[in-house]
């Protein structure tokens, strides 16, 4: 399971903070191939009608409006804790991620990237071998973590985290440097923890009282099939050095903070400015020559070093031997995972049973430091025609214009700041369905037989060529997603916004649904990744990709009170009784959507060229555009997982994207949203920013 990472700040906004979307039915097969049917594949222009219920008024709950027959009806698997339009895309990806494994596997003349493909494949639906292994796999790194003697030998096992998939409380990865895109730097954040946010650790509520009981259960099982005597106190001590962690932390939203999260040093000065801690031996386990880097989280990584230094080296050796174990508890026996599996699956998330192995094995393949590009180039010649890359360049030029002329009009901004907007709208640059360069794996080793050995293989192959480029010039053909992901981002420091190709089909876009279901689906999903050029964040990167500020202080000042109000806004949604949608911590994603509808809206009017839009089976234009937008973020979840969504993500639920409507006056008109309706805002009250 999922566990939370090192906090290297990365500058790249995604769509969906669901890394691994939760799979659910579809209506493909799993050999179907693209074809054109002329018919919208939603209801008979792009949106499922049947899906509405139709005794909720808009006003009061858009969400449920638009979506709440389908709610109340769908009943959540037991593999899954959340559903919603990603998820039926993810699955949907997924089957056809299958059937072309399968149909390579069957085959005896394969090409070098499919013989990897199929011997991975094999390897990993092997469980016969595995559950005869049992820890055999991960014995070095047990062995490596019993030998420790020495705050050294600890500081060695931290730089090599990366390599056997042991958290550490010091972490990094090389990102672009935020003062020149042109340049590859090493960010350091810190990290260490087992639940998914300092809160779970530090909030004395009986829900997180009990999570941490379970916790700590959790460890002393695990340490129990690693050997370990006396495994509940230890577990508890385990807990206690994770919480001493968890307490140095910066809170969720001072980490998105770009202000504070650049802090560049020369390599020279670092051992002056965070003494106490080996940063020779440190990297010297990464390969990387680091002559700069950024440091992500001063105070952090100083509160990390103390506790290195502090506390007792056997808890330290405790705490190693827990996340050897249960970071690669997915690639051991069939024991070890479901007892990983337990707590991290069942009790952390609400998910009941684990999802089918085959499907485990498709989300460890696609990444994009796995096989993901050697597959999804196969997946784009099979199921990603031409003709929706050419639609989809003609949506983001309209968005583009459309963006332009909203910049024009803008009564809170000032001339100067104005031409430092359009110049950054101007130099978006649009990546749509696959990378031009593909990926090469010249040179990585895949055996049928050894899943840890294939993924150390890899590990070693993606830091091998990390590192042979680190002072080269940066990448821009580079691709953050792979083509069978179903998700888009926006990357601040090559101004770029990036749409995989499985992103591209129904609800987002369908080449035969209505144009105003296309404007609010995918339509919206470009202008919210273009509008995070824009949000509180993406703002402080100029057209080039490099961060300084490019505005006047006032129409800094101005920007920052609309900001403030949206975040107050969308602080008020309480999806479980205490526990709030964190507005702050969402601001970009919210401003992202807020302003991104807004684009969307003005592109679809720009489209009709002053015609009235038709209406359809008695839904108007804007009603079929804002409906568009509410059906793509439909989801249901366990608590569980909302939980986790509102203290480890940066994304606000999906109930409560739908109401973005809530701030366009084009919605209260389309629907009769009226004052006393439970989503009326004021006009004075609705955040009108892009």
């Amino acid at each position: 399971m999922k566990k939370t990472l090192i906090a290297a700040t990365l500058a790249a906004t995604f769509l969906t903070g669901c890394s691994q979307p939760e799979p659910t039915e579809t209506k493909d097969t799993a050999t179907e191939t693209v074809a054109s049917t002329q018919k919208a594949e939603l209801g008979t222009f792009g949106v499922d009608l049947s899906a509405r219920n139709e005794a909720v008024k808009p006003g009061d709950d858009f969400f449920m409006y638009a979506s709440g027959t389908w709610y109340d009806n769908y009943e959540m698997p037991a593999d899954k804790t959340r559903y919603g339009a990603f998820s039926g895309l993810a699955e949907r990806s997924e089957e056809r991620v299958k059937a072309i494994i399968e149909e390579i596997a069957a085959r005896d003349d394969l090409n070098a990237e499919e013989q990897l493909i199929a011997d991975f494949y094999n390897a990993y639906m092997d469980t016969e071998t595995l559950n005869k292994l049992g820890l055999a796999p991960i014995k070095s790194i047990l062995s490596d973590i019993s030998a420790v003697s020495s705050t050294d030998d600890l500081t060695k096992l931290f730089g090599q985290s990366w390599l056997s998939g042991v958290n550490s409380p010091i972490g990094g990865g090389m990102w672009f440097n935020r003062l020149d895109p042109n340049k590859y730097e090493m960010s350091l954040g810190a990290g260490g923890l087992g639940l998914p946010d300092r809160s779970y650790y530090l909030e004395d509520s009986e829900r997180f009282e009990k999570t941490r009981a379970a916790y700590v259960a959790h460890i002393s099982e695990m340490l129990t099939l690693a050997g370990v005597d006396n495994s509940a106190e230890r577990a508890k001590s385990i807990l206690a050095l994770e919480t001493k962690i968890a307490q140095g932390h910066w809170p969720r939203e001072k980490r998105r903070n770009r202000d504070l999260t650049l802090n560049q040093i020369k390599r020279e000065e670092l051992n002056a400015a965070y003494p106490g801690f080996n940063w020779d031996l440190y990297f010297a386990q990464t390969g990387y020559k680091v002559p700069q880097l950024n440091v992500s989280q001063p105070e952090p990584i100083k509160a990390m070093i103390e506790l290195i230094n502090q506390e007792d080296l056997a808890v330290w050796k405790d705490y190693l031997t827990y996340h050897a174990v249960s970071g690669n508890a997915s690639l051991l026996s069939e024991e070890v995972f479901n007892t990983n599996f337990a707590f991290y699956g069942k009790e952390l998330n609400g998910q009941q049973e684990p999802r089918p192995r085959w499907k485990r094995a498709i989300s460890q393949m696609s990444s994009t430091n796995s096989l993901g590009f050697a597959i999804g180039k196969v997946y784009v010649a099979r199921y990603f025609p031409e003709s929706s890359k050419q639609q989809m360049s003609e949506l983001v030029e309209n968005l583009r214009t459309a963006l332009g002329e909203r910049i024009d009009n803008l009564d809170w901004m000032g001339e100067e700041t104005k031409v430092n907007a359009h110049a950054k709208l101007a130099a978006f640059v649009p990546k749509i369905g696959y990378p031009d360069v593909w990926q090469s794996f010249d040179g990585l080793s895949i055996s049928k037989t050894d899943l840890m050995g294939n993924i150390k293989n890899t590990r070693e192959f993606f830091r091998a060529d990390s590192v042979a480029k680190e002072l080269e010039v940066t990448d821009r053909n580079r691709w953050g997603m792979t083509p069978q992901r179903v998700n888009a981002y926006y990357n601040s420091s090559f101004n770029e916004i990036v749409f995989p190709a499985a992103i591209l089909q129904p609800p987002f876009f369908d080449p035969n649904a209505d144009p105003a279901v296309n404007y609010g689906g995918i339509g919206a999903v470009i202008g919210h990744e273009m509008g995070h050029g824009f949000d509180d964040q993406g703002s402080k990167s100029d057209a080039n990709g490099v961060q300084r500020n490019w505005w006047t202080d006032a129409d800094r000042a101005a920007f920052d009170a609309k900001a403030d109000q949206l975040a107050a806004q969308y602080s008020k949604y309480e999806p479980i009784p205490g526990n709030f949608v964190n507005g702050r911590n969402s601001l970009g994603e919210n401003i992202g959507d807020v302003g991104g509808l807004a684009m969307a809206y003005h592109a679809y009017k720009l489209s009709l060229n002053g015609k009235e839009a038709p209406v359809i089976d008695g839904v108007t234009g804007d009603q079929r555009f804002f409906l568009a937008w509410a059906q793509v973020w439909k989801e249901k979840r366990t608590e569980q997982s909302m939980l986790n969504q509102l203290r480890g993500g940066t994304h606000a639920p999906g109930r409560f994207r739908a109401q973005a409507p809530r701030n366009h006056d084009a919605w209260y008109k389309a629907f009769d949203v009226k004052p006393g309706d439970a989503l009326y805002l004021p006009e004075e009250e609705r955040v009108r920013i892009w």
